[in-house]
């Protein structure tokens, strides 16, 4: 502890001696190329109906539909069961760090962040309303997704010796791709999707929370004449500090924070939100009309259908994160013996971003924010402020409190995740942890110094990258899933009517509590 406040401090020293030179312009003029290339490499684009769509949105989409029809539409048949298990608790033997809810909250803090505000404002700026629709809908197709991650991050979870637990998909790569002979894939793999976890924590879990965050604060605080108009990096310092000292606790720590921020911003911003669409509730039945109208038949969109998709579907997986199996290494430290009741509880993560994006939608297209937009000008989270502000004048305070606690909880789970991955590489230790969090707090000072545009790029690279790997070893171990799904369903007897099969000539498990 501290070492981490004497080393922010010295940064602090440094930074202010680089103010002759400028540190937001510097950061904006060295990183951003580098960004701008690894996302051109990431999204290599085919031709397809005059539009150029990137090779990996497909990659995503199909992956969503064949879960989604794997399981039988367990989002639907499902959902029930996972509420069930959040509202109804049920005491466990079977290890883990922290109860479901706190995986769960965890998790919701690290997918529902800024991205939610600021990353729908930008697709629904760039893509016009119909964005709206294909972001829910990757949703709903992420949440089958989510389903296997969750269920497989459980199952092959390692318990090290002081007590703390390991798992997410560098884990179940490795060892279930070598319990099925196949360690010569498996070691690679999840070397490289360690590698872009790490890189995805940097970037979509730090740099653009922060950097939204702190053009918020200066947008309230006078715009051009803030005082810290060419000095956000002051504001991610201060990020830096606060978040280091969280995230020093371990996952224990990070949990008890969590389960207090998640409920309290949801709720700031949703009863904001309700208050902005009853205001106009009149034009309710006219909005969902013209995003479902945009989502089939947009009117300014270079690419036409498919280049919405494509805005949507980037802005959906950067969202729910349904892929990139990052919540699965929280998932993995949920305290259960049963890995499918786990991954039930992940249905709900994914629905429940969904939703608060198509909160946010709602509120920019009602309000309409949309037209006080310049032609080709891409817009963050000034929009979704101006939707607001329509309604409630101060507002922009209120989204300035929203998007600090949004931003903070997404940069603590993600610090968790990366630690993870880093560890995973490196070994576990505490000397090893304090180096990523040293690492991982200097991005949050360079994010909040970069164009939103070139952090937008890699964010979203970084972020669908990861699918690659994960993807493919879900393919690979989900008859593994289906097993465990089975037996989960014969001994609490639920999804008779989905899968009758399972139950033919079998009698039903009576499942009683202990006294």
């Amino acid at each position: 502890m501290k070492k981490f406040i004497t080393l922010m401090m010295m940064l602090m020293a440094g930074m202010q001696s680089a103010n002759a030179i400028n540190v937001d312009a510097f950061m904006d003029k060295h990183i951003a190329p580098v960004s701008d290339a690894i996302a051109k490499i990431i999204f290599f684009p085919i031709h397809i109906c005059g539009s150029d769509v990137p090779v990996i949105i497909f990659w995503i989409l199909f992956a969503g539909i064949f879960f989604t029809g794997f399981f039988k539409g367990i989002c639907i048949w499902g959902f029930k069961h996972a509420v069930d298990l959040i509202a109804k608790p049920k005491k466990t033997d079977g290890g883990g760090e922290v109860s479901s809810f706190q995986a769960l909250a965890t998790a919701l803090s690290g997918t529902i962040g800024i991205g939610s505000i600021a990353g729908v404002a930008l697709s629904i700026s760039i893509g016009g309303p119909g964005a709206a629709f294909w972001i829910f809908a990757g949703a709903l197709l992420g949440m089958s997704i989510k389903f296997v991650e969750a269920t497989l991050a459980v199952k092959y979870r390692r318990f090290n010796a002081d007590g703390s637990v390991s798992g997410g998909p560098m884990h179940y790569i490795a060892h279930g791709l070598t319990r099925k002979n196949l360690r010569w894939l498996g070691q690679p793999l999840s070397v490289l999707f360690a590698i872009l976890c790490i890189g995805g924590g940097i970037t979509g879990g730090n740099m653009i929370q922060i950097n939204q965050t702190a053009h918020q604060l200066i947008f309230i605080t006078g715009g051009e004449h803030s005082i810290f108009h060419g000095f956000t990096w002051i504001i991610g310092l201060v990020a830096a500090i606060i978040i280091g000292l969280v995230i020093v606790g371990g996952i224990k720590g990070i949990a008890k924070v969590t389960t207090i921020l998640t409920p309290t911003m949801c709720a700031l911003y949703i009863i904001s939100g309700l208050i902005v669409i009853f205001a106009n509730i009149k034009g309710i039945p006219d909005a969902v009309a013209l995003i479902c109208k945009e989502a089939f038949a947009p009117t300014s969109v270079a690419g036409g259908v498919f280049g919405i998709i494509i805005i949507g579907l980037r802005r959906s997986v950067q969202s729910n994160e349904a892929g990139t199996g990052a919540a699965a290494i929280v998932y993995a430290a949920a305290q259960t013996k049963e890995p499918a009741s786990q991954g039930f509880v992940a249905l709900l993560e994914t629905f429940l971003t969904g939703v608060l994006c198509l909160f946010t939608s709602l509120t920019i297209v009602l309000s309409g924010a949309l037209s006080t937009i310049e032609p080709g000008k891409i817009s963050g989270i000034e929009l979704a402020s101006n939707a607001f502000q329509s309604v409630i004048p101060f507002f922009p305070i209120i989204l300035s409190i929203i998007a600090i606690l949004f931003a903070m909880s997404t940069l603590i789970s993600w610090a968790y995740y990366g630690q993870k991955a880093w560890t995973f590489l490196f070994g576990e230790g505490k000397k090893r942890v304090f180096t990523f969090n040293i690492i991982y707090c200097l991005f949050i000072i360079i994010g909040s110094a970069m164009n939103v545009e070139s952090i937008l790029n890699i964010t979203d690279a970084m972020m669908i990258a990861m699918c690659v790997p994960n993807v493919i070893v879900l393919y690979i171990l989900c008859p593994e899933v289906k097993r465990e799904l089975k037996k989960y369903c014969l001994e609490h007897n639920i999804g008779k009517w989905v899968n009758p099969h399972w139950f033919k000539g079998v009698q039903p498990v009576v499942v009683t509590e202990e006294k």
